[in-house]
């Protein structure tokens, strides 16, 4: 396994040389096919509802989507089959774009899951494991090998700036880096099933039916991480210095679906959602003890299950889900409307990111599948 200091850089060199040689040049993004409408609409943005929908040229799941901090009107999303799309309007409008000197059947082989930008630099990970990284605002990409020695596959990946980010794999290693990925540094030095063995009589429940991996990993702003096991059966948290992650107990028989920080750090707290739709929140959360408190919203989801809630401040919240599930709260989750318009539309949501604005522009988007996409426009 590749802990303490990992060094890429031979491999990297030589995958350089490689495309050189080959392709004369590095990865380059080239603009793909001209947009097309989407399959499915709001039509406009109805009254009563904070969403409209977006047109997009293509009709994959969508998997992540991130603005750059340098340029807040500069984004991008990835997805399945290869999508990667970009936008200079702060999400009004998209067009696809494509690796240009990457043969297009490997390409659309990929699944790239997450993106993250800072000060124009930026870094995608995807499954086949994938890591890629541009310096000048994604006009020319690199692809950064990875250690066959890696546990895990790459599923985060957080840009720090300044050639520094963090990665996390689906074995809950943590690895940071500073020179661009040419060297990678350990942060975890004990695997989450080291760990779950050697607590394995602290009352973790589920902890024994621990399949090796991890999903639905968030990093916060803090360097905090939250995990849900590959089962649901129990979460874990990761704290900054720390040598392993710590599990924690679920907050009912029912099986997690989601986690997340309400408010980006813990302070804010967590929330939970359960199969069957359960949502559930804990304050004043202290990550050295096994079991959470989390208390239950009443959340009428008609049994579909909730993938994932953005808090949006000023008690302003929303949670999306399965079949076009998306709820709507102005009292901080204590009462819900469901939005009739997004009912329509035979889609899963399965994200909801927040992106705070200037002059009271903040921006927000929905992420499903068959390409469908929606925008805040205000409640």
């Amino acid at each position: 396994r590749c802990r303490g200091t990992c060094s890429m850089d031979g491999a990297r060199r030589q995958f350089v040389a490689t495309t050189t040689t080959a392709l004369a040049g590095g990865l380059v993004l080239g603009g793909g096919p001209e947009p097309a409408p989407a399959a499915f609409g709001f039509g406009g943005a109805p009254a009563g509802s904070a969403w409209t929908q977006v047109d997009i040229p293509v009709d994959t799941i969508l998997f992540d989507i991130e603005f750059d901090s340098s340029d807040p009107d500069h984004g991008w999303i990835v997805g399945n089959k290869g999508t990667f799309l970009e936008t200079t309007d702060g999400g009004k409008t998209w067009e696809q774009k494509a690796f240009s000197n990457l043969d297009t059947e490997d390409e659309i082989n990929y699944r790239f899951t997450k993106v993250s930008f800072k000060n124009g630099e930026g870094w995608v990970v995807g499954k086949p494991p994938i890591l890629l990284h541009t310096k000048d605002s994604g006009k020319s990409w690199e692809r950064i090998p990875l250690s066959p020695k890696l546990p895990g596959d790459p599923i985060s990946i957080t840009a720090l700036g300044d050639g520094k980010a963090e990665m996390c794999t689906s074995q809950g290693a943590i690895y940071y880096t500073e020179s661009s990925g040419r060297n990678w540094q350990a942060k975890v030095q004990e695997t989450i099933e080291a760990t779950l063995n050697r607590v394995s009589s602290s009352g973790v429940q589920g902890a024994s039916y621990f399949a090796g991996a991890i999903t639905n990993v968030l990093r916060n702003r803090a360097g905090e991480y939250l995990a849900v096991s590959g089962r649901g059966n129990f979460f874990l948290t990761w704290q900054p210095g720390s040598d392993f992650w710590v599990p924690h107990n679920r907050q009912s028989s029912k099986r997690i679906a989601n986690m997340g920080f309400i408010s980006d750090d813990l302070k804010g707290g967590l929330w939970m959602s359960t199969n069957a739709g359960g949502l559930a929140v804990a304050k004043d959360v202290d990550l050295n003890q096994v079991t959470l408190d989390f208390s239950d919203l009443k959340v009428n989801s008609a049994g579909f299950g909730i993938l994932d809630v953005g808090f949006k401040g000023d008690g302003e919240v929303y949670a999306v889900g399965g079949s076009g599930l998306l709820l709507a709260s102005k009292d901080e989750g204590k009462s819900w409307k469901r939005d009739a318009q997004a009912d329509q539309i035979p889609s899963n949501f399965y994200k909801i990111k927040l992106f705070p604005g200037s002059n009271g522009k903040d921006k927000g988007f929905i992420l499903g599948s068959q390409g469908v996409l929606l925008r805040y426009v205000g409640a």
